[in-house]
């Protein structure tokens, strides 16, 4: 009799495993907010207060964008404010990218941001800016949002199967907390861009780290 053959599942396999289950409901709420799948563009908006989560998405290279669901975070470390050193507990806040897609994290599925991104480099602690944030599963977090496993099987898919860089602006809440903050002020100049054209801004980080909306 022949032995049992043993079958290891890589947890490479894991991020192919949640496209099987999920890709059919990604792709009907991608084709219901009216865009093609997978679409051509996809922005995050993050709200720290009000834990939130929003993905929006477009059919074309620069056009318009519809919102195709809003997700719950379930665990955001720290409070409202950047991130500004290692170890502070702090969920970042300003524009970013994602750079890179985890299908072996630690917390089932996890997308990476581009920090410390320009003006985290420069006004961030020098030595020890911190690293690795990520979006990701599970219901536990320091530093990153936390989504949930089911939820990040969908955004991780959606994610991935876009071509273009995913860009994602992480504020303090959708309501300006402190008009005279001057980062606030410029990370809400992106978002109010946003909300007038439902078009990604163009921004741009001069060399003493500020935000500036070009264009608006």
């Amino acid at each position: 009799m022949l032995a049992p053959v043993l079958i290891l599942m890589s947890t490479e396999d894991r991020a192919a495993l949640a496209r099987a289950r999920v890709e059919p409901a990604v792709r009907s709420m991608v084709e219901a907010a009216g865009l093609t799948y997978p679409p051509r563009q996809l922005f995050f908006r993050a709200f720290k207060d009000e834990k939130t989560l929003e993905i929006w998405g477009g059919s074309s290279q620069r056009g318009k964008l519809k919102l195709i669901k809003s997700y719950s975070v379930l665990a955001a470390s720290g409070q409202s404010g950047p991130k500004r050193k290692e170890g502070d507990g702090q969920v970042p806040e300003g524009l970013y990218h994602i750079d890179r897609f985890n299908p072996q994290s630690s917390f089932h599925l996890s997308l990476g941001l581009n920090y410390p991104n320009a003006s985290d480099r420069i006004l961030s602690n020098h030595e020890r800016p911190g690293s690795d944030i990520f979006i990701h599963g599970n219901a536990k977090s320091i530093g990153c949002l936390a989504m949930g496993d089911p939820a990040i099987e969908e955004i991780y898919t959606l994610a991935r199967a876009v071509k273009n860089l995913v860009y994602v602006l992480i504020l303090p809440a959708k309501k300006n907390p402190d008009f005279k903050n001057a980062f606030w002020q410029q990370i809400y100049a992106i978002d109010a861009q946003f909300r007038k054209t439902t078009t990604l801004p163009k921004v741009s980080i001069d060399k003493e780290g500020n935000y500036h909306v070009r264009g608006s």
